[in-house]
C-alpha cells in the first residue's frame, strides 16, 4: 500500500535567515533502516547541515538523526555522512556553481513523499549583517501589520 501526499519531518528555519536562496531541488537520501524508523518519529535536525560534492557524488554533513530508541545492537551514527541522489547533470551544475561562484549548498527540509525520505537542498548565497538587519526589520514591519489588522477587525 502506498502512501500519498507529503509529511514534513523537519525544516531549517535559520538556512532562510542566514542565506539568499538562488536554486532549489528535490533530493533522495540513501538510509539504513534505523535512520528511518527514527525520522518516522521526528528525531532529526538540520541546524548546522551542509552538502558538498565529492568525487562526482553529494553528500550532506553534520545532519543530526538520533538514535532509533527501540534497535539494540544494530544503530546508525547520528553524524555520518549521508549520500544524496540527484542525477549527473545536477550533480555538475551544483559542482561548477558552488565552486565558481563560491555558493553554498544547504538543506531546507526533510520529507516523506509518497513513503520515501526526500530532501529539498538549496544553492544559497551569504547574507551579510545589513542584510540579516534588513530581513528583521521587514518581519518587525509584517507583524506589527498583522497586529494592527487583528485590533481594527
Amino acid at each position: 500500500m502506498k502512501k500519498e501526499g507529503r509529511k514534513l519531518i523537519a525544516k531549517n528555519k535559520k538556512a532562510l535567515f542566514n542565506y539568499f536562496i538562488i536554486d532549489k531541488f528535490e533530493t533522495g537520501m540513501v538510509l539504513v533502516g534505523t535512520e528511518v524508523k527514527s525520522l518516522r518519529i521526528g528525531n532529526t535536525h538540520l541546524k548546522d547541515a551542509y552538502a558538498k560534492v565529492t568525487n562526482g557524488e553529494i553528500f550532506v554533513y553534520q545532519m543530526h538523526i538520533g538514535p532509533y530508541p527501540f534497535a539494540y545492537y544494530d544503530n546508525h551514527d547520528p553524524l555520518r555522512p549521508r549520500k544524496l541522489l540527484l542525477h549527473d547533470y545536477e550533480i555538475r551544475k551544483l559542482y561548477s556553481k558552488a565552486n565558481e561562484q563560491g555558493l553554498s549548498l544547504i538543506p531546507l527540509d526533510v520529507y516523506f513523499k509518497d513513503g520515501k525520505v526526500k530532501m529539498t537542498l538549496a544553492l544559497c548565497k551569504g547574507k551579510r549583517l545589513h542584510d540579516k538587519r534588513d530581513s528583521i526589520r521587514d518581519r518587525d514591519n509584517r507583524r506589527d501589520l498583522d497586529r494592527s489588522r487583528k485590533e481594527n477587525s
